[in-house]
C-alpha cells in the first residue's frame, strides 16, 4: 500500500489498494475488496468484500458499495449514489449477489439510484437523481425516473450532435456511430 493515505478515523480491513489512494474520515472497507490506485474515497462511505474498484475513481461522501460491484477506472461517483443489492430483499433471506458494471469513465450524478445486475457503459452519464432500472448504453446521457436516454456525449461529458443517420459529432470533431451497445468512437 504504498503512499496510500488512510485517516485515522477509517477502518481499512484490506490490504488491496493501489497507490497513491486516499481514504477519508468515517470510511469503513471490508476485507476483500479491491481498490485501484489514485482513488478518492470520501467521507461517510462503506464498501463491502468482493467489490471491485478501478484506478483514478472518485467516490463522493455519503456511498455504500455493496458485494457484486465491479467499477472499471476512471469513473465519478457523486454524493449519496444508491446502489441496490437484492432484488427482492426479504429480512433474513441472503441470496448470491448480482453483479452490477459500472465502465470506464462513467459518471453518476448526486442522488442516483442504480438497481442491482444494471451495466451503465463507458463514459455514459446520468444526472442527478436519477433512478437506473436498465442498462446504460455506452455514451449516453441519462437522467430522470426512470432514468431514460435523452442525448450523447464524448470523454469529456460534452454533448453531442446528430450528424446523418447513427452518427453523432463531438465539439472537437470527434465522429461516434450508434451499435447495439451505445455509440462508439470512430
Amino acid at each position: 500500500m504504498k503512499n496510500v493515505q488512510i485517516h485515522p478515523h477509517a477502518i481499512v480491513e484490506t490490504t488491496d489498494i493501489g497507490e497513491n489512494t486516499r481514504i477519508w474520515a468515517f470510511v469503513h472497507i471490508l476485507n476483500g475488496a479491491k481498490i485501484g490506485a489514485n482513488c478518492n474515497i470520501c467521507d461517510h462511505c462503506y464498501i463491502e468484500y468482493d467489490v471491485q474498484i478501478g484506478n483514478n475513481v472518485t467516490i463522493k461522501s455519503g456511498i455504500y458499495i455493496w458485494e457484486g460491484v465491479r467499477i472499471a477506472d476512471d469513473v465519478f461517483l457523486g454524493p449519496n449514489v444508491v446502489f441496490t443489492n437484492d432484488l427482492r430483499p426479504r429480512s433474513k433471506k441472503y441470496i448470491k449477489s448480482i453483479e452490477t458494471q459500472i465502465e470506464k469513465g462513467a459518471s453518476i450524478g448526486a442522488n442516483s439510484t442504480i438497481l442491482a445486475g444494471v451495466r451503465i457503459g463507458k463514459y455514459a452519464m446520468a444526472g442527478i437523481g436519477s433512478v437506473i432500472t436498465r442498462d446504460v448504453p455506452d455514451y449516453a446521457l441519462v437522467y430522470g425516473n426512470p432514468a431514460k436516454i435523452k442525448g450523447w456525449v464524448d470523454e469529456e461529458g460534452q454533448k453531442l450532435t446528430k450528424h446523418g443517420n447513427d452518427q453523432w459529432i463531438s465539439p472537437n470533431k470527434s465522429v461516434y456511430i450508434l451499435t447495439s451497445t451505445g455509440l462508439l468512437k470512430t
